[in-house]
């Protein structure tokens, strides 16, 4: 649930502003249907169970298409120094943990779980970071801003949580619908923006 800072130099404001709610409005559509397939094929996987091959492919698909967005966000606009370094940091650990779920997946949920949490903590705090920067060149940052706040807390919940017996991929399904949630959010403060921006 993370976003590249976006700088503009070749591109508009306002064109920026539209690509990024044209993006954020694609997340919620992907978050809305993984959840829905989780919550229909999975739910009821807990921590000692092996993950079915659904599953396996939700988990996988999930930091993979993160990954895949960041790179989409970059490519909207032009990027330089540090704003690029972060955004290349995001797009690794997406790709990392996409790695990295993909030998979770053979072990057990707990280890899903697990990686997953570790990958939400990091992302959140690029989050956190990305729309702190954006604030000055975008605005319209506060849905980020919470998003990745949370995402960071929720991130250190599913870690201190992969032990647990009794803790199931639906706690990883309700992340992703809160995240959809803000980026609805987001997408409704970047219109709003783009329509008071100057053409």
């Amino acid at each position: 649930m993370t976003q590249t800072a976006v700088t503009p130099s070749t591109t508009t404001p306002s064109t920026t502003l539209s690509g990024l709610r044209s993006l954020h409005l694609i997340r919620v559509a992907f978050s809305l249907v993984w959840v829905a397939l989780v919550a229909t094929t999975s739910a009821s996987l807990v921590s000692p169970d092996k993950p079915t091959v659904i599953a396996a492919v939700l988990l996988v698909v999930y930091p993979l298409w993160d990954a895949i967005a960041t790179a989409l966000e970059r490519r909207m606009a032009a990027t330089a120094g540090s704003t690029d370094r972060v955004g290349t940091l995001n797009m690794a650990l997406g790709l990392a943990t996409t790695a990295g779920m993909i030998i979770a997946v053979f072990s057990t949920i707990g280890t899903a779980l697990l990686v997953f949490g570790v990958w939400a903590l990091l992302s959140g705090a690029i989050q956190l970071t990305v729309a702190i920067r954006r604030r000055r060149t975008v605005g319209a940052q506060w849905p980020m801003l919470i998003s990745g706040g949370l995402s960071v807390l929720a991130g250190a919940n599913f870690a201190a949580m992969s032990t647990s017996a009794t803790s199931s991929l639906s706690t990883i399904a309700g992340y992703s619908a809160f995240g959809a949630f803000w980026y609805l959010v987001s997408a409704i403060t970047l219109n709003i923006r783009s329509r008071r921006a100057p053409r």
